[in-house]
This record gives C-alpha cells, structure tokens and sequence, in this order.
C-alpha cells in the first residue's frame, strides 16, 4: 500500500506530463528548446518577486513568464542581434536577478534546492487540483489552437495567407508555456522543466506517423517516466524531480534500440 504523500507525487505527476506532451511536442518541431529554459529560468526572479509583494508563487512564475515572453516578441521585431541571443540574454539575465534577489531576503527563509530541483513528495491536494485545473485549460487551449499552431510550425508564410494570425499564435503558445512552466515548478523544480518537456516527446518522435500520434505517445513516456522516476526514487532514495528526468532519459535511450518506425514534423 502506497503511502499518502507518495500517491499524491504520483498523480500530481501524470498530469504534468499530460499537460506537457503537446507543449513538448510543438518545442520539438518548433525546434524552441532554449526558448523553454529561458522561460523556465525566469520562473525564479518569478518566484523572488512574489515573496516581495506576497502574491501566490505560482502567479508570480506565471507573470514573469508571461513579461519575458512578450519581452522576446518586442526585442525580436527591434533588435538587431537575433533570437538565440535575445534567449541568451534574458535566460542568464533573470535567473541572476532571481538569485540575487532570493539571497537578499535575509528575513525569508527559501528552500532554494527545492525550488530549482523541486519536491514532488510534498504536493498537496490543492496542487493537484491546481495542475489539473492548469492542464485542462492547456489542454484545451491547444485543441482550440491546433490547427493554427501546426500552421505557423509548417510555415509562418502559410499560416498568414490562411488569415491564422501567427504571431498571436505564437504569444498564446508562450503564454500556455509559462502556465505549464508556474504549476510543474514544485513537481521537478526550475532547473528540470524543460527535460519534461522535450524527452519523452523526442522519445515520441521516432515512432509516431502524426503529430496527434506524436502527442499520445510523449504522452505515454512522460506518464511511464514520472512512475519509473517516483519507484526508483523509493528504491534508491534519491531526489524524486532529478529521478524522474533521468527515468525520461532512459526510456529514450531505451527507444533508440528500436527502428525508427516513422519521422513526424
């Protein structure tokens, strides 16, 4: 019989990876990897401004999140230096001011690991509740916006002929990045989001024939990774967030023994 806490970590976690598949799997096409650190970097200057004001940590993620995100759009259409450099300097950039800022609150105290690593094992069940209220509304944020986003992925050209609006596509994809981003902090911790992310739907990759296939599968893996990280991390008692990365990393190892059965995006 599992204990509580050790349940609530394991369903917390499958909704985090069914909330991420999608995300995944448009980061994967959309080849947008630095992108996700440099939003989940921001998520600790985040965090370190909603101690300041005593707002809701995950609000305060979300915001920052959200800030960088239109900050890229606006820097990107001025700026003379290109994208991977904006990244550069806004991931660097806010996950120092978020350091900086969490050293200087001397009378607060801060579980810094827990944050950049996460705790898995102390979700509540309002953060269960929490990342499945946050889930469905990604969820259906992305089926709302399926069509447009697979357009803008294929060609930005295409999807302005069609009248897709691509660049507000593209600022609601970030915008349901960040929320992603604000509810899977506690479950793997700042550092370790983007691996949930973007391994199971590499993993996903190689075998699916579609892209909704695509996402059922990072679906599957990141599902597969949370139990195999939560039991190893029982087994081996080492940190759940780190084992369950690592789970992920293993079953894409484990899936480049197979043939690669289709190539999607």
């Amino acid at each position: 019989m599992l204990d509580d806490f050790f349940a609530r970590a394991m369903i917390a976690g499958i909704g985090i990876a069914i909330a991420a598949a999608p995300l995944g799997c448009f980061v994967v096409w959309r080849r947008m990897a630095y992108f996700g650190d440099t939003m989940a970097h921001s998520a600790l200057l985040g965090i370190a401004l909603s101690l300041v004001f005593g707002a809701n940590p995950m609000l305060g993620v979300f915001v920052v999140a959200a800030l960088v995100s239109a900050a890229l759009l606006l820097l990107a259409r001025r700026a003379s230096l290109s994208t991977d450099a904006l990244l550069g300097i806004l991931s660097h950039s806010t996950l120092a001011a978020g350091l900086v800022m969490v050293a200087l609150m001397t009378s607060i105290r801060v579980d810094l690991l827990g944050l950049l690593f996460g705790d898995i094992l102390a979700v509540s069940r309002l953060d269960i509740a929490l990342v499945y209220g946050g889930g469905a509304v990604v969820l259906a944020a992305i089926a709302a916006l399926w069509r447009a986003l697979l357009a803008d992925t294929v060609s930005t050209e295409l999807a302005q002929a069609e009248g897709l609006q691509p660049e507000r596509t593209r600022f609601a994809f970030m915008l349901l990045m960040a929320l992603v981003i604000a509810i899977a902090m506690k479950i793997v911790g700042i550092l370790l989001i983007t691996s949930l992310l973007i391994i199971p739907a590499a993993t996903a990759r190689r075998f699916a024939s579609s892209p909704e296939q695509m996402v059922v599968i990072a679906a599957c893996a990141g599902i597969a990774a949370v139990v195999g990280g939560l039991f190893g991390s029982l087994r081996w008692d080492t940190p759940s967030g780190p084992s369950i990365v690592v789970a992920a990393l293993a079953i894409f190892l484990a899936s480049l023994l197979v043939p690669r059965l289709h190539r999607t995006a």
